[in-house]
């Protein structure tokens, strides 16, 4: 059998780091830049994402205490994606009553922040730090629900947000 060279491990590990960095660097560019802000689009990725969930737990189901730890995964992804919420700035126009937003510093560190406790915990996983047997489906339902979490309440928080100032800047 034919074994990866242990330099060639490195290298494998450093990818997601690599993929990380570069989408960071471009998100960075772009912290403190206005944007527009369509409330219709807001709910497109979660539903994407809920659909792709979906479908995996449908394949795969959860088994045991992962669909317990699957829903705690869920809760705290959707207490960080309030947070993450609240950290976009949303302002109307006055003029055109159109959504403008804009991500802050705070913002980014604080995805950069969940994604460094992501792949630490990963990486005790896979090299089974503290003594813990870690099932490597398990850990992939668990991200996925914190991901989706994630991501849903974020822009649940920011559409009606977004929602309310639009309701409060149109002219009685």
């Amino acid at each position: 059998m034919n074994q990866a060279s242990p330099q060639a491990a490195m290298y494998a590990s450093l990818i997601p780091f690599l993929i990380i960095g570069i989408v960071l660097f471009f998100r960075l560019r772009n912290v403190n830049k206005e944007r527009p802000l369509k409330l219709g689009q807001l709910l497109i990725v979660p539903a994407i994402f809920a659909l792709l969930a979906g479908f995996l737990f449908w394949k795969i189901p959860p088994a045991g205490m992962t669909i317990a730890w699957c829903a705690v995964a869920l809760a705290i992804g959707g207490l960080l994606g309030w947070q993450r919420g609240r950290l976009v700035h949303i302002v109307v126009d006055p003029a055109t009553q159109t959504l403008r937003q804009k991500t802050s510093l705070a913002s980014m560190l604080f995805l950069l922040a969940i994604i460094a406790v992501r792949t630490a915990a990963r990486e005790a996983a896979a090299f089974n730090l503290g003594g813990l047997h870690v099932d490597a489906m398990a850990v992939t339902d668990v991200m996925l629900c914190l991901g989706f979490g994630l991501i849903s309440v974020q822009r649940i928080e920011m559409y009606l947000r977004a929602k309310r100032l639009l309701e409060e800047a149109r002219p009685a």
